[in-house]
């Protein structure tokens, strides 16, 4: 089987080139300079070219307060490609496999970790574009994998943001009043490959949460990716959200219940703050 993977310059696509060679499957990898997702003439050329079979589809608009002024790009890029890479697996009678975010909730209080069950509510652009996708992909045979405050080694993202200022400032101040659960890119594109090569994915189909396990606030996250890196000497304070305005609400509690995962594909899911070793020992 071909497998296609797009986006596959940013977090997930290397994670997901750098498992390729142990598959049994023929991965190939596309980014915005070789194939214009948007374009569903351009997407059908490719899949009948290389005779694809499956999609893994890591490409996203992910400037969460930039698609406040811009969600047209947006949602081209987060529903309307979607809906073009669901259309050609319909064709072909293959299987999607895309990510989503935990940006799809956050209009709805919630104080416990949120189920696939739960009805999405978005706050903004970025999540209402990510929505799109999800319902795009009803069209052909798919999995979604929601997840949230994905980091890794590679592109821009908060780990290696937090890495550079703590080296560089001798304060700072993060929010404590957004918990999530950071995730490494490395262990989701992990998770995935593994029931694909399983043979898993057959059988299953809809959405399901995959992040680390555990529960931090941002203000947690920098403290702990400053006592792992030794950067110590910077003074690392709490704030409230309140003191960085931005274009968009972002979810205050968006704990993702992963049960439904570890239940069907029976995988374990590391803890936050071992990944974020893993993630910082790659990096020196």
């Amino acid at each position: 089987m071909n497998i296609l993977v797009t986006g596959a310059n940013g977090q997930l696509g290397r994670h997901f080139r750098l498992l390729a060679p142990q598959s049994q499957y023929d991965w190939l990898f596309t980014d915005v300079e070789e194939l214009d997702i948007t374009s569903p003439d351009a997407v059908n050329a490719w899949i009948d070219e290389h005779s694809v079979r499956m999609i893994v589809n890591c490409a996203a608009y992910t400037n969460v307060d930039r698609a406040e002024s811009d969600e047209a790009t947006a949602l081209r890029i987060n529903g309307d490609a979607v809906a073009n890479m669901a259309a050609a697996m319909k064709r072909v009678g293959g299987t999607l496999i895309h990510f989503s975010t935990d940006y799809v909730f956050g209009g709805t209080l919630h104080n416990t970790p949120c189920t696939e069950e739960e009805l999405p509510n978005p706050t903004g652009a970025y999540g209402r574009t990510k929505l799109a996708g999800e319902k795009a992909t009803e069209a052909c045979h798919h999995l979604i994998f929601r997840t949230s405050w994905l980091y890794s080694e590679y592109g821009k993202n908060f780990l290696l943001t937090m890495l550079r200022l703590t080296a560089e400032k001798p304060e700072l101040r993060v929010v404590f009043d957004q918990v999530g659960t950071p995730t490494y890119a490395g262990d989701l594109a992990k998770a995935v490959f593994i029931l694909i090569e399983n043979g898993d994915y057959r059988q299953q189909e809809g959405i399901f949460h995959f992040a680390n396990e555990g529960v931090c606030s941002w203000y947690d996250f920098t403290k702990e990716i400053a006592r792992q890196s030794g950067y110590t000497a910077c003074r690392i304070l709490p704030c409230h959200s309140n003191e960085y305005p931005s274009p968009v609400k972002r979810p205050a509690y968006s704990v993702l219940d992963k049960t439904k995962f570890k239940n069907t594909f029976h995988q374990e899911i590391p803890y936050w703050t071992d990944s974020v070793a893993v993630c910082l020992k790659n990096i020196s």
